[in-house]
């Protein structure tokens, strides 16, 4: 490595461009992928917090909770029997505050269950975001759809749904803003396999997001992006090396004519790689990190350790692919033939 090492030292600028390339590409990377886990969190925080289960909707929703009615009678049958399980709606609306400022909201009512919020009737349960916009326990707000006031008796923590605010109602406030009786959905949580039932539709807790307008989209063109950038560092890694080995060959044919192994050569190769990519990686990561704390209030950028540690494996493996495939020209190197057509 004592080598690899030299070569670092003898061609700082060649290394430093490669490394602050590879900085920007990393950075750049886990900076949308914050992006997109906070989008995904603002999108669906309401589903995503619930256990893994089941969905149950009508089958001839065409996959579309909005479509969906739920049998009585089946309902009941899938409520009682299973346990845990809650019968739910989710639907687009707005409450007005007392001066009659309109909030969007998401209306979200339930059976009696563990996993929703209980509220009496009469009552609202909002999202804490819309708490910053004036609205205080205690406060009454209104729906032009409702006869009465919803007083609002609290707030909960990170729950939403279609970018907007959830709001826990009671079922029967639902039922008479919407002018139905039957629930859109059925959630039966802790089921690895779906239950079949006569008129109903399954769909795992991933695959019931996918039904949610816009979710698969956002997050479809904020993932080809990351893979994007990782795919332009891969071949960043390729290029840079395939053009560093083409001008060593002559090196190489005299470190080959003296005994050195191939696999020397690689390894000489990776500490590069490695040494460059874990510079740059701790400096994104850093900055990223630091970007969390400052990142504009509202602004749904959510960068766990868990996502940052898995970006960074995928970027050291990404360079050493790259390198690796640049490298194989190396096994191809005749020493005398590249004694003669390299300089030293």
């Amino acid at each position: 490595m004592n080598i690899a090492w030299k070569e670092i030292k003898k061609s700082k600028i060649r290394f430093l461009i490669l490394g602050s390339i590879v900085f920007l590409v990393s950075f750049l990377t886990l900076i949308i992928s914050g992006l997109s886990n906070g989008l995904s969190q603002d999108n669906a925080a309401l589903i995503k917090d619930l256990p893994d289960g089941q969905f149950y909707m009508n089958e001839h929703a065409n996959e579309t909770y909005n479509l969906s009615r739920i049998d009585e009678s089946t309902q009941e049958t899938l409520v009682n029997e299973q346990k845990d399980a809650a019968a739910l709606s989710i639907q687009m609306g707005f409450v007005n505050d007392a001066d009659d400022k309109q909030h969007s909201v998401a209306f979200v009512t339930s059976t009696d269950s563990n996993l929703f919020e209980k509220v009496e009737i009469g009552e609202i349960v909002l999202d804490q975001s819309i708490e910053e916009d004036g609205i205080k326990v205690g406060d009454a707000v209104t729906n032009n759809q409702f006869g009465g006031e919803f007083i609002v008796k609290g707030f909960v923590d990170q729950k939403k749904y279609s970018h907007a605010p959830v709001a826990y109602i009671n079922m029967e406030n639902y039922q008479e803003i919407y002018g139905v009786k039957e629930m859109q959905l059925v959630f039966v949580p802790g089921q690895d396999n779906a239950q079949a039932i006569d008129g109903l539709q399954s769909f795992s807790n991933k695959e019931f997001l996918s039904t949610i307008p816009s979710y698969s989209a956002e997050q479809m063109s904020l993932n080809m992006i990351i893979w994007f950038l990782v795919v332009i560092s891969g071949m960043l890694f390729a290029i840079f090396f395939y053009m560093m080995n083409v001008q060593k060959i002559g090196l190489y044919g005299i470190l080959r004519a003296l005994g050195v192994k191939t696999s020397r050569l690689f390894g000489m190769m990776w500490y590069q790689m490695f040494f460059i990519t874990a510079i740059a990686l701790t400096l994104s990561v850093a900055l990223s990190q630091g970007f969390t704390m400052i990142a504009p209030e509202g602004m749904p950028f959510i960068l766990t350790l868990e996502i940052t540690i898995q970006l960074s494996i995928i970027f050291l493996i990404i360079g050493f692919i790259g390198a690796t495939l640049s490298g194989f020209q190396i096994r191809k190197v005749e020493p005398l033939h590249a004694i003669q057509q390299g300089e030293i």
